[in-house]
């Protein structure tokens, strides 16, 4: 850290940071009021301004809580109440009237962990290149988005719309202009981006978008409500918000992860549940912040006017077959599709497309292709002409042996030296394609234009980042070896 502490005037107050470098870093300010006590299972509410300066020198509190073990991703927890914090990554000379693009992030964690407080995420480059960086927390699990009578859906969307108002009303102060917001995300993060982008209550505060690897976030108001009923019988409450209100954080978290067990206590059950129905905890379809699915929200030209870039890693979960590869590279793959709900027809044209060899490869691949990759596809069909930008990251991990999930999001951000990158991308990533793929994304955040050509029905092209030196950088139909997975385009 530089010894020059860094002070900016916010409309609630001054705000103190610190310049590492050539970024100016002020972390852990709040944008909403902390969810607790009568709070708990509120709307977010806006923080009252404050006298003096605010010491923005450490990340704030997470809604992520304890030791979550070995992730991807490290993310630590901060313990702390003000959980609905942002951190804020500018160029060390900016002024206010700068006007420089911004990019926000939403991180991912299949919306019940993660959280901001990750050199990962640290917007370092974006400012070397001009970029103002945004990075927020958001309420998680069952206190972000169960449904609970008496209380607001969709806790944890609302505080991401709320986040994005801080950053309308805010950002300027720090050099960034409200008028040219990225919006972006992975995971569960790029899964809030496409509800955000079918969100009417998010209208207006971003201009572009980026659903880095998204997982769709769509939960049924039927099953949130069982979800709830489930978990409230778990605990002995009733299940509104004053029987929820009685249950310590603690308490709570560890009933939520037991109401989920009576889905999973088989595997090939629990893995079918999450392939049909997706995640049990996420954004609900609630009428009100999220109306309806946002790939139908999508389809029928809502954001279409909104440039956005989707894509994924090619092998997103195969690792979790890597473990058994023996035995599953005998098993027989049809049979074990069969089992997991995929028809013969489409099966048969699933496998023939399928660029995977082995048992393990394959079926690890399957629940990739399902989760994260056909959506990518969905998503790019059913914003038809709208301003759309696909990719693939094809480097594999010599580490982990595939192009995984979490392995693109260090060569976003140029960040390859951040701790933790070694473990899951090998001792020496190559930086050219970190530099490569954050060029891509601060041209889009700046220009709208990532560089390659747009996705449109007939050439289907995709921009293929770290692919071997047979396929083309950009490569025509380039998520056909999904295709049989997803519902043929409305005429």
């Amino acid at each position: 850290m530089d010894a020059t502490a860094r002070v900016v005037a916010t409309t609630r107050g001054g705000v103190r940071g610190f310049t590492r470098g050539g970024t100016a870093v002020f972390l852990g300010i709040p944008f909403a009021q902390a969810p607790v006590g009568a709070l708990r299972f509120a709307a977010p509410e806006p923080v009252a301004p404050w006298e003096g300066e605010l010491d923005a020198t450490a990340y704030g509190p997470t809604a992520q809580r304890g030791d979550t073990g070995i992730t991807l991703i490290p993310e630590p927890s901060v313990p702390g109440d003000a959980t609905l914090n942002i951190n804020v990554f500018a160029p060390a000379d900016a002024t206010p009237d700068a006007t420089l693009p911004v990019l926000v992030w939403i991180h991912g964690g299949g919306f019940v962990s993660g959280s901001p407080a990750s050199r990962w995420y640290d917007g370092d480059a974006f400012a070397r290149d001009g970029v103002v960086t945004v990075t927020l927390s958001y309420r998680l699990g069952f206190d972000g988005f169960g449904a609970i009578d008496g209380a607001p859906s969709n806790r944890g969307l609302r505080d991401q719309i709320a986040a994005l108002e801080w950053v309308r009303d805010e950002i300027r102060a720090f050099g960034g202009d409200p008028a040219r917001v990225t919006l972006a995300g992975q995971s569960a993060g790029g899964g809030s981006v496409l509800a955000l982008l079918a969100s009417p209550a998010a209208s207006g505060l971003f201009a572009r978008a980026m659903a880095l690897s998204p997982a769709v976030g769509a939960v049924a108001a039927p099953a949130a409500r069982r979800f709830a009923e489930r978990l409230a019988a778990l605990a002995g409450v009733r299940p509104d918000r004053d029987g929820f209100a009685t249950l310590p954080e603690e308490r709570l978290l560890d009933l939520q992860r037991r109401a989920q067990q009576p889905e999973r206590r088989a595997r090939l059950a629990g893995l079918t549940a999450l392939l049909d129905d997706g995640l049990p905890l996420g954004p609900v379809i609630d009428g009100d912040v999220l109306p309806r699915s946002p790939l139908e929200a999508l389809a029928d030209g809502v954001s279409a006017g909104i440039p956005l870039v989707v894509g994924s890693t090619d092998d997103e979960f195969t690792m979790i077959t890597a473990r058994t590869r023996r035995l599953l590279d005998l098993a027989p793959v049809p049979l074990a599709l069969a089992l997991l709900g995929l028809g013969r027809s489409r099966r048969r044209a699933y496998l023939a497309r399928s660029r995977r060899r082995g048992g393990a490869a394959r079926l690890g691949g399957y629940v990739s292709d399902r989760v994260i990759r056909s959506v990518v596809l969905r998503t790019a069909r059913a914003r038809a002409s709208a301003p759309t930008w696909v990719y693939r990251f094809a480097w594999a991990s010599p580490s982990i042996g595939y192009a995984c999930h979490c392995l693109d999001v260090p060569f976003w951000f140029d960040h390859l030296d951040a701790d933790g990158v070694c473990t899951i991308a090998g001792d020496a990533p190559p930086a050219d394609l970190a530099a490569t793929m954050h060029t891509a994304a601060v041209h889009f955040v700046r220009d709208g234009d990532p560089g390659w050509p747009a996705w449109d029905a007939t050439a289907r092209r995709a921009r293929v980042f770290g692919a071997p030196a047979s396929i083309p950088s950009v490569e025509p139909d380039a998520y056909a070896d999904v295709a049989p997975l997803v519902p043929p385009p409305q005429a």
